[in-house]
């Protein structure tokens, strides 16, 4: 499989929270450049459209993927926030102009020759990690920065960079990748993943390449297809969902739990 092959044909990271934000918070997404979406996901905006009356809490949900982030009001200060296998819950202020880049997985450290698992479930300071895009950042965004400008200057940022990297394409970790998408995360690593690599080179390769083993990748992509499929409480009660992707309904409210936040219940409310 190519490295700019069927990842984002295959998967469609969700994060449902925007939906339980207040009345004056608004979350959108848009597409970079055709040629880079084989490698980002999206690019992410977050932010109050008047003040609120008390601070804010956002939770981001597991995905996969790996996101940089800042605020526009700020952009002196920008983070990465690695693969995480739970959810994270940040305390915002009452008003807030967040922006983001979400990578889909593997592609930040194909760009960026960065070990994923140095940054799992935690956020960095990115000066610290990628101090050249830090100063990107600093220099071309701004408070008054709109969507248009901030997908024309991550374009410029990131078709410079891709047109300069040499891509790691093994197809052994691509192939069990896309075996572990194709089947909604529904497979036996042990079996499933014989893609011509032993099983402690492919963890080797994952925990670089993703942030975590294939197993944890593989448990959040099932979850993941649970959000797309955005049952209703009536739905998950009469066809008994969590049959037919984990042992029993105990197992699952309990992973839901750790990847979202709350109960299945709670979240298709």
């Amino acid at each position: 499989m190519s490295i700019t092959g069927n990842i984002r044909q295959l998967y469609n990271p969700i994060q449902p929270t925007v939906k339980e934000s207040a009345e004056h918070v608004t979350y959108q997404e848009f597409l970079p450049d055709p040629a880079l979406q084989n490698y980002i996901y999206c690019y992410w905006k977050l932010q109050t459209l008047q003040s609120l009356h008390e601070p804010f809490y956002y939770r981001v949900v597991a995905d996969g993927c790996i996101d940089i982030f800042f605020e526009l009001n700020n952009p002196e200060e920008s983070y990465v926030m690695g693969f995480c296998k739970n959810y994270t819950e940040f305390l915002l202020e009452n008003t807030f102009n967040y922006v983001g880049v979400r990578f889909l997985p593997t592609m930040f450290p194909q760009l960026f020759k960065i070990d994923a698992s140095e940054l799992s479930n935690r956020y960095e300071s990115l000066n610290i990690v990628l101090p050249g895009m830090a100063r990107f950042i600093t220099e071309c965004f701004s408070v008054g920065t709109g969507a248009a400008e901030i997908k024309a200057h991550f374009d410029q940022y990131f078709l410079k960079l891709l047109a300069g990297k040499d891509l790691y394409n093994d197809p052994r970790l691509y192939n069990a990748v896309s075996i572990i998408l194709k089947n909604n995360g529904l497979v036996h690593i042990e079996k499933d993943l014989d893609t011509g690599i032993s099983p402690r080179q492919l963890r080797r390769l994952f925990q670089f390449y993703v942030g975590d083993s294939a197993k944890t990748f593989s448990k959040i992509v099932r979850f993941q297809n649970i959000l797309r499929d955005n049952p209703s409480q009536q739905n998950l009660k009469a066809q008994k969902l969590f049959f037919d992707n984990y042992y029993d309904q105990a197992h699952f409210i309990k992973e839901f739990k750790t990847f979202y936040g709350t109960t299945p219940g709670q979240a298709f409310e």
